[in-house]
């Protein structure tokens, strides 16, 4: 009766972490179909729309890493509801009428909601068997990434059918019940742990990190203000340098800096470095692609709910693909399938490269791209967590995101300069070439983070089985 009930228990636990980092993830991605319809609504131009979704990506990259080493400490539920709370605050200041300032704080309150999802790994490392655990970050993992696929084609149906504010009431509507998800199922951290936030610290990365996020994100700031962008990069590297120093003599560091330099943890953070450039950078060639009419020369002009859907076959191949690697990691180590998963997402781009003469072709490499990145993202918490001892779940996986969110933005960033590189004088719209050589350059980063999770496999002892986790050390 009692194995019944914990099972039960189990499922419905599994269903909630789950079901959260999906909202999450799915909510801060709310202003990627939305930007046109923002700038129509309140009558912004484009340039300033597009910090409905940047502000968000912002945020949630400021506040993983104190979010994670709050959820290393004895008040990690606590830490989870109050972040919930804010997140549909900040959904409910999207869908009032308030003016477009309003609007940039509700996106930057739903932006912090990213930093959850390390929290939810370590809920799950915490009070899951083992297996069932491992299965579960996998699978936690990949529906961060998939959140953006599922919200995207119906957000811009109900931005089409009903207006901006029926998109984000849908947001303050998922985030309500996500609150009151959390609130019924999330347990109480294991006791003996304490966590203490090294403020001077997180306000210093949060400076790094804001510069960082923004020159990727200003792409214009770099053709028309070289010289302050280059003072700014320079200002990310010193306070970023600043921070590494002051975590490593610090008694309670925000992130376990000796930890990240672990040579499995850190190259784990490289590949997902470079890999989030290549896998994000493709993700937006091909709906940007899609998109672009057909006086181009090339392209689909799809409608923004249209684009969206080029985006199913991303979401449920790379559902299927964590599904599937918990199953592989039996016979294959988990570096072995970071490296496997970045050969298929350069298939990807490959077939980009090679075929995009018609719409089933899009779809079949974003489907590609989906299967791979489903699979990178499934098998990276191995790597990083078979280094890591349990009350460092969060604050581990909380820095690999942080990477991540910056690879990501790097990605966009360098698409948009070779588009734009590739755009004629006095036209609107790049060379169909200029496609081309973003899918090489994204081709290259993939092959470069193959060969960083090669060189993880070789690190790998040969009696470590791919499932080994080590044992939880004392807390701090």
């Amino acid at each position: 009766m009692n194995t019944a009930r914990e099972s039960s228990e189990s499922r419905l636990l599994v269903s909630s972490l789950m079901f959260i980092a999906l909202v999450v993830a799915t909510v801060a991605s709310l202003g990627t179909p939305l930007i046109t319809s923002v700038a129509t609504t309140f009558h912004v131009s484009l340039d300033s729309a597009q910090w409905t979704l940047t502000i968000a990506l912002l945020s949630g990259a400021v506040a993983t890493p104190v979010l994670g080493r709050l959820g290393a400490g004895p008040h990690r539920r606590a830490t989870i509801l109050a972040t919930l709370a804010v997140v549909v605050a900040g959904s409910a200041l999207t869908v009032l009428p308030l003016p477009f300032a309003w609007l940039l704080i509700g996106r930057t309150a739903q932006g912090v909601g990213l930093g959850l999802t390390a929290l939810m790994m370590g809920v799950a490392r915490d009070h899951l068997p083992e297996e069932r655990s491992t299965a579960t970050i996998a699978l936690i993992s990949v529906v961060s990434i998939i959140g953006a696929g599922v919200g995207y084609p119906l957000t811009a149906l109900l931005a089409e059918i009903g207006g901006v504010r029926a998109a984000y009431g849908f947001g303050l509507f998922v985030t309500a019940v996500a609150f009151l998800t959390a609130w019924r199922s999330i347990p109480a951290a294991p006791e003996g742990r304490s966590a203490h936030v090294n403020v001077p610290g997180a306000l210093v990365l949060a400076g790094g990190l804001f510069l960082v996020l923004f020159l990727a994100s200003e792409r214009s700031l770099w053709s028309r203000h070289l010289t302050v962008a280059t003072v700014l990069a320079v200002t990310a590297v010193l306070l970023l340098c600043v921070w590494t120093a002051s975590e490593l003599r610090s008694k309670t560091p925000l992130v376990d800096v000796r930890a990240v330099r672990h040579p499995a943890v850190a190259g784990a953070n490289v590949a997902m470095f470079v890999g989030g450039i290549g896998m994000y950078l493709l993700l937006t060639l091909i709906t940007r692609y899609a998109q672009t009419p057909h006086g181009a020369g090339y392209g689909f002009g799809l409608t923004t709910f249209a684009a969206g859907l080029v985006l199913v076959p991303f979401s449920v191949l790379g559902f299927a693909a964590g599904k599937l690697t918990p199953r592989v990691r039996k016979r294959v180590d988990a570096p072995s399938l970071l490296a496997g998963s970045a050969v298929v997402v350069g298939g990807g781009f490959m077939l980009f490269a090679t075929a995009r003469s018609n719409l089933a072709e899009l779809f079949v490499a974003m489907g590609v791209l989906g299967f791979g990145v489903g699979g990178f993202s499934a098998a990276m918490p191995g790597v990083i967590l078979a280094a890591t001892p349990k009350s460092e779940t969060s604050s581990a996986m909380s820095f690999n995101y942080v990477v991540r969110s910056v690879g990501y933005s790097l990605g966009s960033a360098i698409g948009g300069l070779i588009l734009a590189g590739g755009t004629d004088t006095g036209h609107l719209f790049p060379n169909d070439s200029a496609y081309t050589t973003a899918a090489l350059v994204g081709l290259s980063a993939m092959a470069i983070t193959t060969v960083a999770g090669l060189a993880l496999a070789r690190q790998r002892p040969p009696e470590t089985s791919p499932a080994a986790a080590p044992v939880d050390a004392p807390s701090r």
